[in-house]
């Protein structure tokens, strides 16, 4: 605990630098999972990536002490030693504590849990004045609640404790097989409120398939259970394996996985994103290539690469919260203007905490109402490469998911106008908290997720940048430069050694 009260105290330091200044800061953590470009100031920066420990593991009170910068796979390592696990895990393991908690994430074991901060005990944050604090839902409890969700701009998060459940060997999975969308979300319905199980999401394959995939955490496997693994390169992609496993039938398909290769199963190929970059560089998708390929298609390996060849504002990746009454809907609209396949379902029930306090299901946020389920669903796929029709896309998916009472998660690239998006979330409540905890020389939520418009649609006239333009925007340079910069930088080589 030493060194890590001395790297806060030094952050904290440069904090207070910050504030007497009012300067506003970012946080540096080292890799991301975001979408959103950015361009970081290093004069005007607070650099957390070393806080990247797991400093106890308490079985008796089955809690972690975990610093923000710990990713899913690391804490997964550092736990099932002593028999335990994080209730949450998200699915990509290059996903960290802070970021799970800053920006809002849930898993298959959502229905169950909640999001990622309700496993969340206390924080330690420094606030914006440099002081350092605790908070959790009986301590602060409004900056706690404030916190998770709004992107680091109440303070910079130093500390979590985590809570932690009994950890087996293995997720007994069975996947359910149905054959339209309305089938799916019944089946969902019924099978969120079966006690026995862990973990359950979905896949909406088309129109007229889904299969809804159960699991359950194990220590033995029943007799005639097959083990499979989706975590080596000579393992099937875990949708795929979905789908050719079901086939045309609607027969049930039960077998089991590893808990780590079920916990990162999509984390081989993004889901299923990864195709993608197959059909960008005209290269045969099929076994033999997947396996010549698997170090590029981790989801560490594949951000980096998106973000260095700049195809982050040239592919939709977006993740939607609506109301269950709204998904068959919002489904068959994104199929009629979108026509994008596989889709990603997982269940969220209503009755905790959303960040920033969002109107949803069309009306104001009720945390006591519990009589609404929602929905995460995956929009994930090519958009125009015309900018301004790319930019009038996302838009348009913003629209229709207000029009249905959703919100969307804002990892992702968001185009909101600043009216529209407070709008949808409590500006007032919102503004009282950053007023209280001296918060108000930073950038508020908006200004740090949103997409500048008059940036993005700004033209620079100068020959060499318009020339340089033409260059890399031509197929296939952005692609192969993005993929050589990844290569060649240490983070590819951090990403393959995991």
């Amino acid at each position: 605990m030493e060194a890590h009260q001395q790297a806060v105290a030094a952050i904290s330091s440069r904090v207070k630098t910050f504030y007497d200044k009012e300067v506003p800061f970012r946080l540096y953590h080292g890799s991301t999972n975001t979408t959103q470009q950015r361009k970081i100031d290093p004069n005007k920066v607070i650099d957390t990536s070393k806080l990247n420990h797991v400093l106890k593991v308490d079985t008796e009170k089955m809690t972690c002490l975990v610093e923000p910068n710990v990713a899913m796979d690391e804490l997964v390592e550092a736990t099932l030693p002593y028999g335990v696990l994080p209730p949450v895990v998200m699915e990509f393991p290059g996903i960290t504590v802070g970021g799970g908690f800053a920006g809002t994430a849930g898993e298959s074991s959502g229905f169950k849990y909640g999001f990622f901060d309700c496993i969340v005990n206390w924080i330690e944050i420094v606030l914006p004045d440099g002081e350092i604090v605790t908070a959790s839902p009986t301590e602060r409890s409004d900056l706690f609640h404030g916190a998770a969700g709004s992107f680091g701009t109440l303070g910079v998060a130093t500390l979590f404790e985590l809570q932690v459940i009994p950890a087996k060997p293995y997720v007994e999975l069975t996947y359910h097989p149905v054959t339209s969308i309305q089938e799916a979300l019944s089946t969902m319905d019924k099978v969120t409120n079966d006690g026995s199980l862990d973990y359950v999401d979905g896949i909406q394959f088309s129109l007229n398939k889904a299969v809804i995939v159960t699991g359950r955490l194990t220590d033995t496997l029943d007799i005639g259970v097959k083990l499979v693994k989706f975590s080596r390169s000579i393992d099937p992609w875990f949708y795929m394996h979905v789908d050719r496993t079901t086939g045309n039938s609607l027969e049930k398909v039960k077998l089991a996985a590893p808990v780590q290769d079920y916990l990162f199963r999509y984390d081989r190929g993004a889901f299923w994103t990864g195709k993608y970059a197959y059909q960008y560089f005209l290269t045969p998708f099929n076994r033999i290539t997947r396996w010549a390929l698997d170090y590029f298609m981790h989801t560490r390996v594949m951000y980096q690469a998106l973000h260095e060849s700049g195809h982050a504002s040239k592919y939709i990746v977006q993740d939607l919260l609506l109301p269950r009454s709204g998904v068959e809907e919002f489904i068959n609209w994104i199929n009629k203007e979108f026509d994008f396949w596989p889709l990603w379902l997982c269940p969220l029930k209503r009755g905790q905490e959303v960040s920033l306090h969002p109107k949803l299901g069309g009306g104001a946020y009720n945390k006591d109402d519990k009589s609404v389920s929602f929905v995460n669903v995956g929009v994930w796929g090519p958009g125009s490469t015309d900018y301004a029709k790319f930019i009038s896309q996302n838009r348009q998916i913003e629209k229709k998911l207000r029009e249905l009472g959703g919100i969307k998660w804002l990892y992702a690239q968001a185009f909101y106008t600043e009216d529209e998006f407070w709008q949808i979330y409590d500006k007032k409540w919102y503004d009282a908290l950053r007023e209280k905890y001296h918060a108000t020389y930073l950038p508020n939520v908006w200004q740090k997720v949103r997409v500048d418009l008059s940036k993005a649609y700004a033209v620079n006239e100068s020959w060499t940048a318009w020339a340089k333009g033409l260059f890399w925007n031509t197929w296939p340079m952005s692609g192969l430069y993005g993929v050589a910069k990844t290569l060649l930088d240490r983070d590819y080589l951090l990403a393959k050694k995991s």
